[in-house]
């Protein structure tokens, strides 16, 4: 996700005024996320802080939470990484276009109660894009780095109710897997 104060533009400016404050305070480190460099770490607290906030309903940490999101670099990535993950967790034999349809159809309504302008379309691209199968220049209307992370840690918190385990194991596992990809590319 690229950074920058355009991707908070669609966020109330009560939220992009505390991001302004807190961006580059990650806030307490767990052990867990100590090792990793000041960005990751970012993007580790935000998302975890976001995919509480989802299965708490808490609206208010749940935007200043993907507020911070939307301009940390590459946290576009680890979260995809998270939900390819979780897909793959979730069905071991692999998904059919009747599984992605069933994830789709339960994460929108699952958030459409306490997040009504949640957006199945930016859900799907999410969905598409974990599974390497998303291609933005078929797409008439791609959603920006901001929607993705308003949506990412919904669908996070729904597959998380499905496989039952933490996110910070499956931020790990995707902190892991992009620093080998990068060792050896």
């Amino acid at each position: 996700m690229p950074s920058g104060k355009d991707s908070l533009a669609h966020f109330p400016a009560a939220v992009r005024e505390r991001v302004k404050h807190r961006l580059c305070h990650a806030g307490p480190v767990s052990v867990t996320w100590r090792h990793l460099p000041a960005p990751a770490r970012e993007i580790a607290v935000a998302a975890t802080e976001a995919v509480e906030a989802a299965r708490a309903r808490d609206i208010e940490a749940y935007d200043l939470s993907t507020a911070r999101l939307a301009v940390v670099e590459r946290a576009g990535l680890v979260l995809g990484s998270v939900v390819r993950l979780l897909l793959e967790e979730a069905h071991p034999d692999g998904l059919d276009s009747d599984d992605v349809r069933r994830v789709l159809e339960r994460c929108v309504r699952s958030a459409t109660p306490w997040r009504p302008d949640v957006d199945p379309h930016v859900v799907l691209v999410l969905l598409a894009g974990a599974l390497g199968v998303y291609d933005p220049d078929g797409d008439g209307s791609p959603p920006d780095p901001a929607a993705l992370a308003r949506h990412a840690p919904l669908l996070v918190a729904d597959l998380l109710a499905v496989t039952g385990g933490p996110v910070e194991g499956y931020l790990g596992a995707a902190f892991a897997e992009i620093e080998r990809t990068e060792r050896h590319d």
